[in-house]
């Protein structure tokens, strides 16, 4: 297994790990959360990075790498929904969760046929929108349970109203195009789903048949 692919699997592991962190509701595991996230986006620019720099792209690399992206941003995103103050928009949540599957299953049918579906510049910018909102809602959060457990300092504490406002924005905003890059996807690769849509051509056998003895 290649060094990248391994980076690749971490970041999966890690997305668990911020996942527990964020729903255990405590300051400190919020703050852990807030740094495990760090270290898990830098690591998809570095798996990126090694395998082109070594000239060790795979073909599970092209899968696996933009799979374990969904899956760190669904699990902080459900996280966020399980804390009630943050008023998370559920059907926002599940129109992100739905285009991701859609588009994972379309990569999935693509590899099935032999083809790789490369990253496109909506898929891009829809990951950054993505992963701005995710770290703008934890720091949020970062600072929601500060005022909780401690005392918020008080050039932070004006901003506790404006939190359910600002993170219902954050993850509309990031649906919307998450949406608008699924629409694009699929209309980009209607071909592979044309394929799919067609009944499987069964191999002929070229074997002949056996025949009985004749009878005298």
């Amino acid at each position: 297994m290649t060094l990248a692919n391994r980076i690749t699997i971490t970041r999966l592991s890690l997305s668990l790990v911020v996942f527990l962190l964020i729903i255990t509701g405590r300051f400190w595991a919020e703050v852990a959360a807030l740094i495990v996230l760090i270290v898990a986006s830098v690591s998809d620019a570095v798996d990126g990075a090694i395998a082109r720099s070594t000239n060790t792209t795979t073909s599970f690399g092209a899968i696996a790498d933009p799979f374990a992206d969904k899956v760190l941003v669904m699990s902080v995103l459900l996280a966020f929904a399980s804390i009630k103050e943050l008023q998370v928009p559920l059907w926002a949540v599940f129109l992100i969760l739905l285009r991701e599957l859609t588009i994972s299953t379309l990569r999935v049918l693509a590899a099935l046929h032999g083809m790789v579906m490369k990253a496109e510049a909506s898929g891009k910018i829809k990951t950054t929108l993505q992963m701005i909102a995710s770290f703008t809602i934890m720091t949020l959060t970062v600072i929601l349970f500060w005022d909780k457990e401690y005392i918020l300092p008080r050039f932070l504490s004006f901003i506790l109203p404006y939190i359910p406002s600002i993170v219902w924005w954050l993850v509309v905003i990031a649906a919307v195009f998450t949406i608008f890059s699924g629409i694009l996807y699929l209309r980009n690769h209607m071909d592979i789903i044309r394929i799919s849509w067609n009944p499987r051509k069964e191999k002929q056998s070229t074997e002949l048949p056996v025949q009985g003895k004749n009878k005298k």
